[in-house]
Protein backbone atom coordinates (compact mmCIF):
# COMPACT_ATOMS: atom_id res chain seq x y z
CA UNK A 1 0.00 0.00 0.00
CA UNK A 2 1.30 3.46 -0.89
CA UNK A 3 1.20 6.40 1.52
CA UNK A 4 -1.67 8.84 1.39
CA UNK A 5 -0.82 12.32 0.14
CA UNK A 6 -2.99 14.85 1.96
CA UNK A 7 -4.39 17.57 -0.30
CA UNK A 8 -4.67 20.89 1.53
CA UNK A 9 -6.58 23.42 -0.57
CA UNK A 10 -5.99 27.11 0.14
CA UNK A 11 -8.04 28.62 -2.70
CA UNK A 12 -10.28 30.37 -0.19
CA UNK A 13 -7.34 31.89 1.69
CA UNK A 14 -4.16 32.24 -0.35
CA UNK A 15 -6.05 32.13 -3.64
CA UNK A 16 -8.22 35.00 -2.46
CA UNK A 17 -5.09 37.12 -2.00
CA UNK A 18 -4.86 37.52 -5.78
CA UNK A 19 -5.59 41.21 -6.49
CA UNK A 20 -9.31 41.49 -7.14
CA UNK A 21 -10.14 37.89 -6.23
CA UNK A 22 -11.90 38.54 -2.91
CA UNK A 23 -15.02 36.43 -2.45
CA UNK A 24 -18.23 36.93 -0.53
CA UNK A 25 -19.21 34.60 2.29
CA UNK A 26 -21.77 32.79 0.13
CA UNK A 27 -19.26 32.38 -2.70
CA UNK A 28 -16.75 30.86 -0.29
CA UNK A 29 -19.37 28.40 0.89
CA UNK A 30 -20.18 27.43 -2.70
CA UNK A 31 -16.52 26.77 -3.46
CA UNK A 32 -16.05 24.91 -0.16
CA UNK A 33 -18.91 22.56 -1.04
CA UNK A 34 -17.36 21.95 -4.45
CA UNK A 35 -14.02 21.19 -2.77
CA UNK A 36 -15.81 18.78 -0.46
CA UNK A 37 -17.31 16.98 -3.48
CA UNK A 38 -13.77 16.89 -4.87
CA UNK A 39 -12.83 15.11 -1.62
CA UNK A 40 -10.16 17.59 -0.61
CA UNK A 41 -8.72 16.59 2.77
CA UNK A 42 -8.26 20.07 4.26
CA UNK A 43 -9.95 23.34 3.22
CA UNK A 44 -8.20 26.49 4.43
CA UNK A 45 -11.24 28.75 4.60
CA UNK A 46 -9.56 32.06 5.41
CA UNK A 47 -7.85 34.23 7.96
CA UNK A 48 -10.45 34.93 10.68
CA UNK A 49 -8.57 37.82 12.31
CA UNK A 50 -8.20 39.70 9.01
CA UNK A 51 -11.68 41.24 9.08
CA UNK A 52 -15.21 40.61 10.37
CA UNK A 53 -16.12 39.44 6.87
CA UNK A 54 -13.34 36.88 6.79
CA UNK A 55 -14.33 35.66 10.27
CA UNK A 56 -17.93 35.18 9.11
CA UNK A 57 -16.77 33.38 5.97
CA UNK A 58 -14.63 30.89 7.91
CA UNK A 59 -17.48 30.38 10.36
CA UNK A 60 -19.95 29.74 7.51
CA UNK A 61 -17.62 27.25 5.80
CA UNK A 62 -17.03 25.47 9.14
CA UNK A 63 -20.79 25.03 9.52
CA UNK A 64 -21.37 23.93 5.92
CA UNK A 65 -18.57 21.38 5.49
CA UNK A 66 -18.68 17.99 7.16
CA UNK A 67 -16.38 15.60 5.28
CA UNK A 68 -13.24 17.77 4.93
CA UNK A 69 -11.22 19.39 7.70
CA UNK A 70 -11.75 23.16 7.85
CA UNK A 71 -8.70 25.28 8.63
CA UNK A 72 -8.24 28.87 9.74
CA UNK A 73 -4.97 30.80 9.44
CA UNK A 74 -3.55 32.73 12.40
CA UNK A 75 -0.36 34.63 13.02
CA UNK A 76 1.57 33.68 16.16
CA UNK A 77 -0.53 36.10 18.18
CA UNK A 78 -2.98 35.29 20.96
CA UNK A 79 -5.78 37.38 19.45
CA UNK A 80 -5.39 35.74 16.02
CA UNK A 81 -5.48 32.23 17.47
CA UNK A 82 -8.46 33.02 19.69
CA UNK A 83 -10.30 34.45 16.72
CA UNK A 84 -9.55 31.34 14.64
CA UNK A 85 -10.69 29.07 17.45
CA UNK A 86 -13.97 30.94 17.74
CA UNK A 87 -14.60 30.85 13.98
CA UNK A 88 -13.96 27.11 13.84
CA UNK A 89 -15.94 26.05 16.92
CA UNK A 90 -18.74 24.51 14.81
CA UNK A 91 -16.41 22.63 12.46
CA UNK A 92 -16.64 18.87 12.40
CA UNK A 93 -12.85 18.64 12.05
CA UNK A 94 -11.19 21.97 12.86
CA UNK A 95 -7.56 22.82 12.19
CA UNK A 96 -5.66 25.95 13.21
CA UNK A 97 -2.71 26.91 11.02
CA UNK A 98 -0.34 29.33 12.74
CA UNK A 99 2.83 30.83 11.31
CA UNK A 100 5.77 33.12 11.99
CA UNK A 101 8.68 34.14 9.76
CA UNK A 102 12.03 32.36 10.25
CA UNK A 103 14.38 33.76 7.58
CA UNK A 104 17.05 36.22 8.77
CA UNK A 105 15.72 38.99 6.54
CA UNK A 106 12.18 38.60 7.87
CA UNK A 107 13.17 38.24 11.52
CA UNK A 108 15.43 41.30 11.40
CA UNK A 109 13.57 43.64 9.08
CA UNK A 110 9.91 42.67 9.48
CA UNK A 111 9.54 41.21 12.94
CA UNK A 112 12.43 42.96 14.67
CA UNK A 113 12.88 39.83 16.76
CA UNK A 114 15.78 37.60 17.75
CA UNK A 115 15.74 33.89 16.83
CA UNK A 116 15.10 33.02 20.48
CA UNK A 117 12.05 35.29 20.53
CA UNK A 118 10.72 33.74 17.33
CA UNK A 119 10.99 30.23 18.79
CA UNK A 120 9.26 31.41 21.97
CA UNK A 121 6.37 32.95 19.99
CA UNK A 122 6.00 29.84 17.82
CA UNK A 123 5.83 27.44 20.78
CA UNK A 124 3.40 29.68 22.63
CA UNK A 125 1.18 29.95 19.55
CA UNK A 126 1.02 26.20 19.00
CA UNK A 127 0.19 25.54 22.65
CA UNK A 128 -2.57 28.13 22.60
CA UNK A 129 -3.98 26.70 19.35
CA UNK A 130 -4.11 23.24 20.93
CA UNK A 131 -6.64 24.63 23.40
CA UNK A 132 -9.07 24.98 20.48
CA UNK A 133 -8.13 22.07 18.19
CA UNK A 134 -6.15 18.85 18.38
CA UNK A 135 -5.15 19.39 14.77
CA UNK A 136 -2.58 22.21 14.70
CA UNK A 137 -0.33 23.11 11.78
CA UNK A 138 2.75 25.31 11.99
CA UNK A 139 4.54 27.15 9.17
CA UNK A 140 7.95 28.84 9.31
CA UNK A 141 7.30 31.63 6.82
CA UNK A 142 10.00 32.11 4.17
CA UNK A 143 11.48 28.72 5.04
CA UNK A 144 13.13 28.58 1.62
CA UNK A 145 15.48 31.38 2.69
CA UNK A 146 15.83 30.31 6.33
CA UNK A 147 18.90 28.76 7.89
CA UNK A 148 18.48 24.99 8.03
CA UNK A 149 19.87 24.63 11.56
CA UNK A 150 17.37 27.18 12.84
CA UNK A 151 14.53 25.42 11.02
CA UNK A 152 15.46 22.17 12.74
CA UNK A 153 15.47 23.91 16.09
CA UNK A 154 12.10 25.65 15.75
CA UNK A 155 10.32 22.68 14.13
CA UNK A 156 11.50 20.30 16.85
CA UNK A 157 10.19 22.75 19.46
CA UNK A 158 6.72 23.15 17.89
CA UNK A 159 6.34 19.37 17.51
CA UNK A 160 6.99 19.06 21.25
CA UNK A 161 4.40 21.81 21.79
CA UNK A 162 1.74 19.84 19.90
CA UNK A 163 1.98 20.70 16.19
CA UNK A 164 1.03 17.68 14.10
CA UNK A 165 1.64 19.15 10.64
CA UNK A 166 4.76 21.11 9.71
CA UNK A 167 4.34 23.14 6.56
CA UNK A 168 7.53 24.28 4.81
CA UNK A 169 6.65 27.19 2.51
CA UNK A 170 8.66 28.54 -0.38
CA UNK A 171 7.03 31.90 0.31
CA UNK A 172 8.66 33.86 -2.50
CA UNK A 173 8.98 31.09 -5.09
CA UNK A 174 12.78 31.15 -4.94
CA UNK A 175 13.64 27.45 -4.59
CA UNK A 176 14.75 24.94 -7.22
CA UNK A 177 13.24 21.42 -7.25
CA UNK A 178 16.36 19.45 -6.26
CA UNK A 179 17.29 22.05 -3.65
CA UNK A 180 13.81 22.21 -2.13
CA UNK A 181 13.16 18.48 -2.13
CA UNK A 182 16.58 17.88 -0.62
CA UNK A 183 15.87 20.35 2.18
CA UNK A 184 12.61 18.54 3.04
CA UNK A 185 14.43 15.21 3.16
CA UNK A 186 17.17 16.59 5.41
CA UNK A 187 14.68 18.19 7.81
CA UNK A 188 12.83 14.89 8.22
CA UNK A 189 16.13 13.11 8.78
CA UNK A 190 17.66 15.64 11.18
CA UNK A 191 14.72 16.51 13.45
CA UNK A 192 14.63 13.91 16.25
CA UNK A 193 10.84 13.90 16.68
CA UNK A 194 9.94 14.28 12.96
CA UNK A 195 8.07 10.98 13.06
CA UNK A 196 5.39 12.66 15.22
CA UNK A 197 4.36 15.11 12.48
CA UNK A 198 3.38 15.18 8.82
CA UNK A 199 5.62 17.34 6.65
CA UNK A 200 3.82 19.63 4.23
CA UNK A 201 4.88 22.09 1.50
CA UNK A 202 3.41 25.32 0.19
CA UNK A 203 5.14 26.53 -2.96
CA UNK A 204 4.66 29.76 -4.87
CA UNK A 205 5.02 30.01 -8.62
CA UNK A 206 7.20 33.10 -9.11
CA UNK A 207 9.64 31.15 -11.28
CA UNK A 208 7.03 28.74 -12.63
CA UNK A 209 8.28 25.93 -10.38
CA UNK A 210 5.55 25.60 -7.74
CA UNK A 211 4.31 22.21 -8.94
CA UNK A 212 7.83 20.91 -9.64
CA UNK A 213 9.03 21.97 -6.18
CA UNK A 214 5.99 20.43 -4.50
CA UNK A 215 6.40 17.09 -6.30
CA UNK A 216 10.12 17.04 -5.53
CA UNK A 217 9.24 17.49 -1.86
CA UNK A 218 6.77 14.59 -2.10
CA UNK A 219 9.54 12.37 -3.42
CA UNK A 220 11.63 13.36 -0.38
CA UNK A 221 8.98 12.53 2.22
CA UNK A 222 6.40 15.35 2.29
CA UNK A 223 2.93 13.88 2.72
CA UNK A 224 0.82 17.02 2.46
CA UNK A 225 0.77 19.53 -0.41
CA UNK A 226 -0.85 22.95 -0.09
CA UNK A 227 -2.28 24.04 -3.42
CA UNK A 228 -5.13 25.93 -5.09
CA UNK A 229 -7.64 25.36 -7.86
CA UNK A 230 -6.23 26.70 -11.17
CA UNK A 231 -3.05 27.69 -9.31
CA UNK A 232 -4.81 30.82 -8.06
CA UNK A 233 -2.82 32.95 -5.63
CA UNK A 234 -0.96 36.16 -5.01
CA UNK A 235 1.71 37.28 -7.48
CA UNK A 236 2.28 34.38 -9.92
CA UNK A 237 0.06 32.03 -7.91
CA UNK A 238 0.44 28.72 -6.09
CA UNK A 239 0.93 25.09 -7.02
CA UNK A 240 -2.13 23.99 -9.02
CA UNK A 241 -4.15 21.31 -7.26
CA UNK A 242 -5.23 19.67 -10.50
CA UNK A 243 -1.63 19.33 -11.70
CA UNK A 244 -0.38 17.87 -8.40
CA UNK A 245 -3.23 15.36 -8.19
CA UNK A 246 -3.06 14.20 -11.80
CA UNK A 247 0.74 13.92 -11.74
CA UNK A 248 0.53 11.59 -8.74
CA UNK A 249 -2.39 9.66 -10.26
CA UNK A 250 -0.92 9.35 -13.75
CA UNK A 251 2.57 8.41 -12.57
CA UNK A 252 1.65 5.76 -10.01
CA UNK A 253 4.82 4.01 -11.08
CA UNK A 254 6.90 6.95 -9.89
CA UNK A 255 5.23 8.43 -6.82
CA UNK A 256 5.06 6.30 -3.63
CA UNK A 257 1.72 7.80 -2.62
CA UNK A 258 -1.88 8.36 -3.66
CA UNK A 259 -4.68 10.87 -3.06
CA UNK A 260 -8.37 10.43 -2.27
CA UNK A 261 -9.41 13.13 -4.73
CA UNK A 262 -12.42 12.40 -6.96
CA UNK A 263 -10.76 13.57 -10.15
CA UNK A 264 -14.07 13.62 -12.07
CA UNK A 265 -14.94 16.80 -10.13
CA UNK A 266 -11.79 18.70 -11.15
CA UNK A 267 -13.11 20.52 -14.22
CA UNK A 268 -16.39 21.51 -12.55
CA UNK A 269 -14.49 22.92 -9.57
CA UNK A 270 -12.08 24.76 -11.85
CA UNK A 271 -14.91 26.40 -13.77
CA UNK A 272 -16.68 27.42 -10.56
CA UNK A 273 -13.58 29.10 -9.15
CA UNK A 274 -12.95 30.85 -12.45
CA UNK A 275 -16.56 32.02 -12.60
CA UNK A 276 -16.61 33.40 -9.06
CA UNK A 277 -13.19 35.07 -9.10
CA UNK A 278 -13.33 36.35 -12.66
CA UNK A 279 -9.93 34.81 -13.43
CA UNK A 280 -10.36 32.89 -16.72
CA UNK A 281 -8.38 29.70 -17.31
CA UNK A 282 -5.91 29.96 -20.18
CA UNK A 283 -6.77 27.55 -23.04
CA UNK A 284 -3.44 25.71 -22.84
CA UNK A 285 -3.55 25.28 -19.06
CA UNK A 286 -2.71 21.71 -18.06
CA UNK A 287 -5.68 19.49 -17.11
CA UNK A 288 -8.39 22.18 -17.03
CA UNK A 289 -7.59 24.35 -20.09
CA UNK A 290 -10.00 24.18 -23.04
CA UNK A 291 -7.21 22.80 -25.26
CA UNK A 292 -5.84 20.33 -22.71
CA UNK A 293 -7.26 17.36 -24.63
CA UNK A 294 -7.52 18.95 -28.10
CA UNK A 295 -5.51 17.65 -31.04
CA UNK A 296 -5.04 19.74 -34.19
CA UNK A 297 -1.92 18.24 -35.71
CA UNK A 298 -2.81 15.65 -38.34
CA UNK A 299 -0.18 13.26 -37.01
CA UNK A 300 -1.59 13.58 -33.48
CA UNK A 301 -5.19 13.19 -34.66
CA UNK A 302 -4.33 10.07 -36.61
CA UNK A 303 -2.53 8.56 -33.64
CA UNK A 304 -5.35 9.31 -31.20
CA UNK A 305 -7.95 7.84 -33.57
CA UNK A 306 -5.96 4.63 -33.79
CA UNK A 307 -5.13 4.47 -30.09
CA UNK A 308 -5.81 7.21 -27.56
CA UNK A 309 -2.71 6.33 -25.57
CA UNK A 310 -0.43 7.40 -28.43
CA UNK A 311 -0.79 11.07 -27.48
CA UNK A 312 -2.93 11.15 -24.32
CA UNK A 313 -1.43 10.10 -20.98
CA UNK A 314 -4.81 10.49 -19.25
CA UNK A 315 -8.39 10.71 -20.44
CA UNK A 316 -10.61 13.78 -20.50
CA UNK A 317 -13.27 11.76 -18.69
CA UNK A 318 -10.92 11.20 -15.74
CA UNK A 319 -10.95 14.89 -14.85
CA UNK A 320 -14.61 15.55 -15.67
CA UNK A 321 -14.53 17.01 -19.16
CA UNK A 322 -17.28 14.84 -20.58
CA UNK A 323 -19.28 14.01 -17.47
CA UNK A 324 -22.99 13.59 -18.12
CA UNK A 325 -24.88 16.70 -17.14
CA UNK A 326 -28.56 17.55 -17.05
CA UNK A 327 -29.27 20.26 -19.62
CA UNK A 328 -32.12 22.54 -18.66
CA UNK A 329 -34.24 24.66 -20.97
CA UNK A 330 -37.25 26.97 -21.08
CA UNK A 331 -39.63 24.06 -20.45
CA UNK A 332 -37.80 22.83 -17.34
CA UNK A 333 -39.79 23.13 -14.17
CA UNK A 334 -39.01 24.55 -10.76
CA UNK A 335 -38.29 21.11 -9.26
CA UNK A 336 -35.74 20.22 -11.95
CA UNK A 337 -34.11 23.60 -11.40
CA UNK A 338 -33.99 23.18 -7.63
CA UNK A 339 -32.66 19.61 -7.92
CA UNK A 340 -29.84 20.58 -10.26
CA UNK A 341 -28.89 23.52 -8.07
CA UNK A 342 -28.69 21.22 -5.05
CA UNK A 343 -26.46 18.84 -7.03
CA UNK A 344 -24.20 21.81 -7.71
CA UNK A 345 -24.04 22.54 -3.98
CA UNK A 346 -26.34 25.58 -4.15
CA UNK A 347 -29.09 25.79 -1.54
CA UNK A 348 -31.60 28.60 -1.21
CA UNK A 349 -32.27 30.20 2.15
CA UNK A 350 -35.98 30.65 1.39
CA UNK A 351 -38.66 29.98 -1.20
CA UNK A 352 -38.43 33.64 -2.10
CA UNK A 353 -34.74 33.25 -3.03
CA UNK A 354 -35.57 30.12 -5.05
CA UNK A 355 -38.36 31.92 -6.90
CA UNK A 356 -36.09 34.88 -7.72
CA UNK A 357 -33.36 32.58 -9.05
CA UNK A 358 -35.91 30.56 -11.04
CA UNK A 359 -37.22 33.74 -12.60
CA UNK A 360 -33.68 34.71 -13.68
CA UNK A 361 -33.28 31.20 -15.10
CA UNK A 362 -36.48 31.56 -17.14
CA UNK A 363 -35.33 34.93 -18.49
CA UNK A 364 -32.05 33.35 -19.57
CA UNK A 365 -33.86 30.38 -21.12
CA UNK A 366 -35.78 32.80 -23.35
CA UNK A 367 -32.44 34.00 -24.74
CA UNK A 368 -30.65 30.66 -25.24
CA UNK A 369 -31.96 27.18 -25.93
CA UNK A 370 -29.89 25.00 -23.58
CA UNK A 371 -28.82 25.98 -20.07
CA UNK A 372 -25.67 24.21 -18.84
CA UNK A 373 -24.12 23.97 -15.38
CA UNK A 374 -21.77 26.83 -16.20
CA UNK A 375 -24.77 29.03 -17.01
CA UNK A 376 -26.38 28.18 -13.68
CA UNK A 377 -23.18 28.93 -11.76
CA UNK A 378 -22.86 32.28 -13.56
CA UNK A 379 -26.49 33.07 -12.83
CA UNK A 380 -25.97 32.59 -9.10
CA UNK A 381 -22.64 34.44 -9.09
CA UNK A 382 -24.17 37.44 -10.82
CA UNK A 383 -26.98 37.55 -8.29
CA UNK A 384 -24.51 37.28 -5.40
CA UNK A 385 -23.85 40.98 -4.81
CA UNK A 386 -25.27 41.62 -1.37
CA UNK A 387 -28.17 44.06 -1.27
CA UNK A 388 -26.45 46.44 1.09
CA UNK A 389 -23.49 46.69 -1.27
CA UNK A 390 -25.57 47.36 -4.39
CA UNK A 391 -25.47 51.15 -4.32
CA UNK A 392 -25.47 51.34 -8.12
CA UNK A 393 -27.82 49.36 -10.36
CA UNK A 394 -28.10 49.20 -14.14
CA UNK A 395 -31.64 50.09 -15.24
CA UNK A 396 -31.48 50.67 -19.00
CA UNK A 397 -28.92 50.58 -21.79
CA UNK A 398 -29.27 51.58 -25.44
CA UNK A 399 -26.33 51.39 -27.81
CA UNK A 400 -26.02 52.47 -31.44
CA UNK A 401 -23.14 51.05 -33.44
CA UNK A 402 -22.98 51.06 -37.23
CA UNK A 403 -20.37 51.07 -39.97
CA UNK A 404 -18.89 54.52 -40.59
CA UNK A 405 -20.50 56.09 -37.52
CA UNK A 406 -19.14 56.82 -34.03
CA UNK A 407 -20.75 54.42 -31.55
CA UNK A 408 -22.86 56.05 -28.85
CA UNK A 409 -24.62 54.82 -25.73
CA UNK A 410 -27.46 56.01 -23.56
CA UNK A 411 -27.64 54.54 -20.08
CA UNK A 412 -29.81 54.85 -17.00
CA UNK A 413 -28.52 53.77 -13.61
CA UNK A 414 -29.99 53.98 -10.14
CA UNK A 415 -27.48 55.48 -7.70
CA UNK A 416 -28.57 55.37 -4.05
CA UNK A 417 -32.21 55.03 -5.21
CA UNK A 418 -31.97 58.02 -7.59
CA UNK A 419 -32.28 57.35 -11.32
CA UNK A 420 -29.70 59.11 -13.49
CA UNK A 421 -29.39 59.08 -17.27
CA UNK A 422 -26.30 59.87 -19.33
CA UNK A 423 -24.87 59.52 -22.82
CA UNK A 424 -21.40 59.08 -24.26
CA UNK A 425 -19.57 58.21 -27.45
CA UNK A 426 -16.63 55.85 -27.69
CA UNK A 427 -14.36 53.76 -29.85
CA UNK A 428 -16.87 50.93 -29.73
CA UNK A 429 -20.18 49.93 -28.18
CA UNK A 430 -18.53 48.72 -24.97
CA UNK A 431 -16.32 51.80 -24.67
CA UNK A 432 -19.29 54.13 -25.12
CA UNK A 433 -21.37 52.20 -22.57
CA UNK A 434 -18.73 52.25 -19.86
CA UNK A 435 -18.00 55.92 -20.45
CA UNK A 436 -21.71 56.72 -20.11
CA UNK A 437 -21.87 54.83 -16.80
CA UNK A 438 -18.72 56.52 -15.53
CA UNK A 439 -20.18 59.95 -16.31
CA UNK A 440 -22.93 59.16 -13.79
CA UNK A 441 -21.15 57.23 -11.02
CA UNK A 442 -17.81 59.13 -11.00
CA UNK A 443 -15.78 56.13 -9.85
CA UNK A 444 -12.56 57.81 -11.08
CA UNK A 445 -10.76 54.48 -11.09
CA UNK A 446 -8.13 53.07 -13.43
CA UNK A 447 -9.33 50.28 -15.71
CA UNK A 448 -6.64 47.60 -15.40
CA UNK A 449 -8.33 44.69 -17.15
CA UNK A 450 -11.21 44.05 -19.49
CA UNK A 451 -11.72 40.38 -20.32
CA UNK A 452 -14.44 38.47 -22.19
CA UNK A 453 -14.91 34.73 -21.85
CA UNK A 454 -17.59 32.51 -23.37
CA UNK A 455 -19.26 30.49 -20.62
CA UNK A 456 -20.33 27.69 -22.97
CA UNK A 457 -20.07 26.97 -26.68
CA UNK A 458 -22.37 28.22 -29.40
CA UNK A 459 -23.30 31.65 -30.74
CA UNK A 460 -26.02 31.97 -28.11
CA UNK A 461 -23.51 31.39 -25.30
CA UNK A 462 -23.46 33.83 -22.43
CA UNK A 463 -20.47 36.09 -22.47
CA UNK A 464 -18.80 36.51 -19.09
CA UNK A 465 -17.04 39.83 -18.72
CA UNK A 466 -14.49 40.70 -16.04
CA UNK A 467 -13.57 44.31 -15.35
CA UNK A 468 -10.71 45.13 -12.98
CA UNK A 469 -10.60 48.60 -11.43
CA UNK A 470 -7.91 50.19 -9.25
CA UNK A 471 -8.37 53.21 -7.05
CA UNK A 472 -6.07 54.39 -4.30
CA UNK A 473 -4.20 51.09 -4.22
CA UNK A 474 -7.39 49.05 -3.90
CA UNK A 475 -8.11 46.55 -6.68
CA UNK A 476 -11.51 44.97 -7.37
CA UNK A 477 -12.91 42.67 -10.02
CA UNK A 478 -16.40 43.20 -11.38
CA UNK A 479 -18.29 40.52 -13.26
CA UNK A 480 -21.29 40.39 -15.53
CA UNK A 481 -22.84 37.72 -17.72
CA UNK A 482 -25.34 38.01 -20.54
CA UNK A 483 -25.96 36.71 -24.03
CA UNK A 484 -25.28 40.30 -25.11
CA UNK A 485 -21.61 41.19 -24.56
CA UNK A 486 -22.31 44.93 -24.28
CA UNK A 487 -24.87 44.39 -21.52
CA UNK A 488 -22.53 41.95 -19.78
CA UNK A 489 -19.79 44.61 -19.91
CA UNK A 490 -22.07 47.23 -18.37
CA UNK A 491 -23.08 44.82 -15.61
CA UNK A 492 -19.42 44.02 -14.89
CA UNK A 493 -18.49 47.69 -14.63
CA UNK A 494 -21.40 48.41 -12.30
CA UNK A 495 -20.46 45.39 -10.18
CA UNK A 496 -16.88 46.68 -9.85
CA UNK A 497 -18.09 50.17 -8.94
CA UNK A 498 -20.26 48.69 -6.19
CA UNK A 499 -17.26 46.88 -4.76
CA UNK A 500 -15.23 50.07 -4.79
CA UNK A 501 -17.98 51.95 -2.99
CA UNK A 502 -18.33 49.44 -0.17
CA UNK A 503 -16.20 50.02 2.92
CA UNK A 504 -15.42 46.32 3.38
CA UNK A 505 -11.74 45.54 2.87
CA UNK A 506 -9.54 42.57 3.66
CA UNK A 507 -6.28 42.85 5.53
CA UNK A 508 -3.41 40.94 3.98
CA UNK A 509 -2.57 38.02 6.32
CA UNK A 510 1.12 38.91 6.33
CA UNK A 511 0.53 42.51 7.39
CA UNK A 512 0.54 43.10 11.10
CA UNK A 513 2.56 43.65 14.23
CA UNK A 514 3.87 40.11 14.74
Amino acid sequence: MSDKLIIFDTTLRDGEQSPGASMTRDEKVRIARALERLRVDVIEAGFPAASPGDFESVQAVARAVRDSSVCGLARALDRDIDRAGEALKDAQRPRIHTFIATSPIHMQRKLNMTPDQVVEHAVKAVRRARQYADDVEFSPEDAGRSEEDFLCRILEAVIDAGARTLNIPDTVGYAMPDQFGGMIGRLIERIPNSDKAIFSVHCHNDLGLAVANSLSAVMHGARQVECTINGLGERAGNAALEEIVMAVRTRRDFFPCHTDIDTREIVACSKLVSNITGFPVQPNKAIVGANAFAHESGIHQDGVLKSRETYEIMSAEEVGWTANRMVLGKHSGRNAFRTRMQELGIDFASEQDLNAAFQRFKELADKKHDIFDEDLQALITEAGVEAEDECVRLVYLHVCSETGEVPNARVTVKVDNEELTGTAVGGGAVDASLKAIESLVHAEANLQLYSVNAITSGTDSQGEVTVRLEKGGRIVNGQGADTDIVIASAKAYVNAVNKLRTSKQRMHPQVGDV
